[in-house]
Formats: structure tokens, sequence, C-alpha cells
């Protein structure tokens, strides 16, 4: 899933990626690799917002373990509202689903941009979408396919982390 979502994003060398969901750090890490190697003339960013606080210190302790802490930025904060000071963004990856699209997170992507994020219900019956923003700034929607992931919780998402 994290390779699908990369290729989906045509990510490359010297783009400004926004994460919503660090989790563990390695789709940051993944994301890295591909928008600001270190070998890279044009260096990319990334930068990964995490709701629950333990997951942002691991998240950080690995990234920084693993060579990556001056390429990948790890966040405090609810990933539905983005992350305005650093936008507008490339790309943006959400690895929970929503029950739409966030609108902060579309704008702060940037013209030309594209974002992939679940949609759906709170658990299951959700899909893939890929969402892309013209250079005139009309969206576009497609879908890919029937997805399965943790619930996107905060202002635009869901409202508690678990409904019963």
């Amino acid at each position: 899933m994290c390779v699908l979502m990369c290729d989906l994003l045509k990510l490359c060398e010297g783009m400004k990626v926004l994460e919503v969901g660090a989790g563990s750090g390695y789709h940051a890490a993944l994301c890295a690799e591909i928008v600001a190697p270190e070998e890279a003339s044009k260096k990319g960013h990334v930068y990964t917002i995490e709701r629950v606080k333990e997951l942002v210190d691991f998240s950080r302790k690995n990234l920084e373990r693993a060579g990556y802490g001056d390429r990948v930025t790890v966040i405090l904060g609810d990933g539905t509202l983005g992350h305005p000071e650093a936008a507008p963004y490339d790309a943006i990856l959400v690895t929970a689903a929503g029950p739409d699209i966030p609108k902060p997170l579309l704008d702060q992507l940037a013209r030309g941009g594209r974002m992939v994020i679940p949609v759906g219900r709170f658990y299951y019956s959700q899909t893939l979408v890929l969402v892309e923003k013209d250079e005139k700034g009309r969206v576009r929607k497609k879908d890919y396919g029937a997805v399965a992931f943790v619930p996107l919780v905060g202002e635009y998402g869901w409202n508690k982390p678990y409904l019963g």
C-alpha cells in the first residue's frame, strides 16, 4: 500500500510532501528517499503530522536513528488541519480514512499537486481516492479501489477515536 500511494502521488526529487499520520515513521522515510535522497542536488522535504504524542516521539526517534532527521519534520497536531506553516505541498498523503476530504488539506495542496486519501465509513467500505489539483485550482478525483484504514480523527475527520 505504501508503494502504491507513493506511485499515485508521482513523487520525485525536490518535492515538498505532507503526510497525515506519522505512525512509526516508515512511510515518511520511504517518501524522503524519493523526494530528498542524500545525493540529491535539489532536496525535497517531508512533513509528517501525528495526533498521538507517543507516536510522535516514536516516529521522530526512528527517523533520526535511521538518518532522516534532516529530511523529515515530525509534528504533533490534528492532521485534518494539515500544516499551513509549510504549505503549499506538492503531494499530500493521508494514512487514515476520513468521511470526506478535509478542506484544509485541499487548500494546502499546491496547484499541480496530488493527494491520496482513503475516504469512506469509519471502518471498512472505504475507497482510496486520488485528488489532483490542476494549474487553475480545479480539483479532480479518481477512485482506486476498496481499502481498509484506521479512522482519520480530528476536526475535519471523525471526532472520536472509537465509536464502539
